[in-house]
């Protein structure tokens, strides 16, 4: 599916995602990236050496969860937009997931709007936490949001408006 769709199969998904016991400690990045294509940025920009070393450029991308404490740092500098952090530890009842976001008008802290799945379609409102932009050129916005739970895995990203 994720070849002519773009969106990964759950099975793509649980390769990637960290297990229960990891995910119940604190942030954690998530790479899903699934295509073989020559880049590395998320491994230069990781300074805890939880994204392992590419032996081929065109390597996909290995994490070591124990390793990653979710600084985010990695997110904006993947070019596919293929990194978040997730916080289950957020509070009793939500997570907090930072995703890259490309679209104007940037949302503020506060806004209500609504969470999408992969292949954007709606799954559920979120409210934004934070939306950090910083001036680099080089750096894609984060936008940091409080999901229920339960959405985890099916939150990938945000629209506005109607």
């Amino acid at each position: 599916m994720l070849s002519s769709t773009g969106v990964p199969l759950k099975e793509d998904l649980e390769k990637v995602f960290p297990n229960s016991v990891r995910l119940s400690q604190g942030a954690v990045a998530v790479i899903e990236c699934f295509q073989n294509i020559p880049c590395n940025p998320c491994y230069t920009a990781c300074n805890r050496n939880a994204i392992k070393e590419f032996q081929d450029i065109n390597d996909l991308p290995i994490m070591d969860h124990e390793l990653c404490n979710g600084c985010g740092l990695c997110i904006s500098k993947c070019p596919g937009l293929a990194i978040m952090v997730v916080d289950m530890t957020y509070s009793d009842h939500e997570a907090l997931l930072k995703i890259p976001y490309e679209f104007l008008p940037l949302p503020s802290e506060g806004d209500i709007v609504k969470g999408l799945d992969r292949s954007g379609e709606y799954v559920c409102d979120v409210r934004v936490i934070k939306a950090l932009h910083t001036k680099a050129l080089d750096r894609t916005p984060i936008i940091s949001i409080a999901i229920p739970k339960a959405y985890v895995h099916t939150i990938r990203n945000i629209g506005m408006g109607d």
